[in-house]
C-alpha cells in the first residue's frame, strides 16, 4: 500500500537515476581491467603511460562531443528518449569492449561508449530537476550522483570477483554485464520514464503537461509556475503570471514561444553569465582530480606503498564503498546543506589534502616500506573522496542545472558536462604521466585548481538553496536591468491591451 501513495515523481526519478548506475561502473572498472594480467596480455605488456591514459581516456573526448548536442536531441525529442537513445549507445560501445579482439576495437569500443555517455548522463539531472517538487529537488537530483558511486563500488568488486578468472573473460565478464544492463536501461527508459511536463509546456502543449503533472502526482499547490518564453529571450515573471490566465494563456505569448533554440543563444545578454559559470564549475569539478583517484586508485595505493597488487586492488574497491556511504547522507541533506557554501569550503578543503599529499612526497617523507608518511597518504587519498562526495560530487551538478532558465536548461546543462568531459579527458590522459614524471606534481597541481574555483565562486555564486526554478530566474534577472527592461516594454502592452 505504500509503494501505491509513492507519487510517480519518486519513481519516475528513481529510474531515471538507475541509468547513473553504467557511467559509475564503467569508472570503476575500467582502472583494474587495464591492470589485469589477462587484460595487459591480450593487448601488449609494454604500454607506457602515455599509451594507458589514452586507453583510459578515450572514452571522455567522444563524450564531450556528444554532450554538447544532448541538449538540442532532448529538447526536440524529449528528454526519456533522449536518455534512452544515449544508454542504447553507450551499451553497444560496452560490447564492442567485452568483444574486442585487438586493442584498436577495444578503443573503439570506449569512444561508442563515450558518445552515449555525452548523451544521456547530463540529462537526467535535467529530467529529474524538471518533474520534482522544489521542496525535494535537491535530494531528487542527487539520486544520479548516488548511482554512480553505487556503480563505482559495482564496478570496482565486480572486477575483483573476476581477476580471479584464468581467461580473458577475467577483464570481458565487467563489460558483459555492463552491456546487458545498459539494454535493461535503455528500454526501461524509453517505455517506463513519462514526459517532462515542462519539456511538454515549453513546446505548446500545455493540456498535456496538464496531464502529465497529475500522472506524476506533483500537487497543484507543489506545481511551480510554467515560464512561458517571449521571442526576445526574456522568461515571464511570476508577478505577470499571477495576473491571470487572460495573460498567461494568450495566444500571442504562446504564438511567441520559443522552444527550439540555437547554441548562440546559451551565450545571449540575459544567460550568458549563468552558462559561464556552470561549464566552469562542471569543467573545475573534475580538475579536482576525483577521477584521477578513481582511474587510476590501485596505481595511487602502489606509489603509496602497498606493493601487493591485490591489497591496492582492494583498497581501490574500499574508496569506492566509502564515497557511496557518505554520498547517501548528502542525498539526504542536500536540501538542507547551501549549495554556495558546500562548493566553497569543500574547494577549500580538497585542496588542503591534495597539497598535503603533495607535500609529504615532495619532503621525501613517503618510503614503501616503513614510516608513517606512507599511511597519511593513504588515509588523506580516502579523506579526499570523502569531502568531494560531501560536497562537490553533490552540488555542482544539481546547481548546474537549476540556475539555468527552462528554454536553454537542456542544452546549457549539457554544454557544462561537455566541459566536465573535456576536463576529464585531460585529468584522465595526464594522470599516468605526471605520476611517471614526478610524485607529487599531480596533486599540488589539483589543489591549486580546487583552491581557484573556491575564490571565484565565493565572488559570483549566488546561493539556490530552497528557491524555486521560478525564483532563481528571477534573482538572475534582477542582476540584468537591460533583460528587465526588454520584458517590461514587450509585457507592458499586452496586459495593458488585454485589460
Amino acid at each position: 500500500k505504500r509503494l501505491e501513495k509513492m507519487p510517480r515523481y519518486v519513481s519516475a526519478s528513481i529510474l531515471c537515476s538507475m541509468n547513473g548506475l553504467l557511467f559509475g561502473m564503467d569508472t570503476g572498472i575500467i582502472g583494474p581491467v587495464t591492470d589485469m594480467k589477462d587484460f595487459v596480455a591480450q593487448f601488449g605488456g609494454s604500454q607506457s603511460a602515455t599509451i594507458h591514459g589514452l586507453i583510459v581516456s578515450s572514452i571522455l573526448i567522444p563524450a564531450a562531443i556528444s554532450s554538447f548536442f544532448a541538449g538540442l536531441l532532448a529538447d526536440r525529442l524529449g528528454r526519456s528518449k533522449g536518455i534512452s537513445i544515449g544508454v542504447f549507445i553507450f551499451g553497444v560501445g560496452a560490447a564492442l569492449e567485452a568483444s574486442a579482439v585487438h586493442l584498436a576495437m577495444f578503443i573503439v569500443g570506449r569512444c561508442i561508449e563515450g558518445i552515449g555517455e555525452g548523451l544521456f548522463l547530463g540529462t537526467l539531472v535535467v529530467y529529474i530537476c524538471e518533474i520534482s517538487p522544489t521542496r525535494v529537488r535537491g535530494t531528487f537530483t542527487t539520486g544520479p550522483q548516488l548511482l554512480i558511486t553505487l556503480g563505482l563500488v559495482t564496478g570496482f568488486f565486480t572486477c575483483y570477483g573476476s581477476s580471479g578468472i584464468q581467461s580473458s573473460m577475467s577483464w570481458r565478464t565487467p563489460f558483459i554485464l555492463l552491456a546487458s544492463l545498459s539494454m535493461i536501461l535503455s528500454a526501461a527508459s524509453l517505455f517506463f520514464l513519462p514526459p517532462s511536463p515542462r519539456w511538454l509546456t515549453l513546446h505548446g502543449r500545455d493540456g498535456e503537461a496538464a496531464e502529465a503533472w497529475d500522472y506524476l502526482g506533483v500537487s497543484q499547490a507543489e506545481r511551480e509556475k510554467v515560464e512561458i518564453e517571449l521571442e526576445f529571450g526574456d522568461v515571464v515573471s511570476p508577478e505577470v503570471q499571477d495576473k491571470g490566465p487572460s495573460v498567461t494563456t494568450s495566444t500571442e505569448l504562446q504564438t511567441k514561444a520559443k522552444p527550439i533554440h540555437t547554441l548562440l543563444d546559451l551565450f545571449s545578454r540575459d544567460v550568458r553569465s549563468r552558462t559561464s559559470l556552470a561549464v566552469f564549475m562542471m569543467g573545475m569539478q573534475q580538475l579536482s582530480g576525483i577521477d584521477g583517484v578513481l582511474y587510476y586508485a590501485p596505481l595511487l595505493f602502489q606509489q603509496a606503498g602497498l606493493a601487493s597488487s591485490e591489497a591496492s586492488f582492494l583498497a581501490s574497491g574500499v574508496s569506492a564503498l566509502v564515497i557511496f556511504g557518505v554520498t547517501i547522507p548528502a542525498l539526504i541533506w542536500a536540501d538542507q546543506w547551501g549549495r554556495r557554501h558546500s562548493t566553497i569550503y569543500g574547494g577549500v578543503a580538497l585542496s588542503i589534502t591534495m597539497f598535503l599529499i603533495g607535500a609529504l612526497y615532495a619532503s621525501g617523507s613517503v618510503h614503501a616500506s616503513f614510516g608513517a608518511g606512507r599511511w597519511v597518504v593513504i588515509v588523506t587519498i580516502y579523506i579526499f573522496a570523502v569531502i568531494y562526495a560531501l560536497t562537490w560530487g553533490v552540488g555542482i551538478k544539481i546547481y548546474a542545472a537549476e540556475i539555468q532558465p527552462q528554454r536553454t536548461r537542456a542544452s546549457a546543462t549539457s554544454l557544462a558536462h561537455g566541459s566536465n568531459w573535456a576536463a576529464n579527458f585531460l585529468v584522465a590522459l595526464t594522470t599516468p604521466i605526471l605520476l611517471a614524471k614526478s610524485s607529487f606534481g599531480a596533486y599540488f597541481l589539483f589543489g591549486g585548481c580546487s583552491i581557484l574555483t573556491a575564490i571565484v565562486c565565493a565572488l559570483f555564486m549566488p546561493e539556490t538553496k530552497g528557491r524555486s526554478l521560478d525564483e532563481i530566474e528571477e534573482a538572475f534577472k534582477r542582476k540584468s536591468p537591460r533583460s528587465k527592461s526588454i520584458a517590461d516594454g514587450v509585457l507592458r502592452p499586452i496586459i495593458q491591451w488585454k485589460h
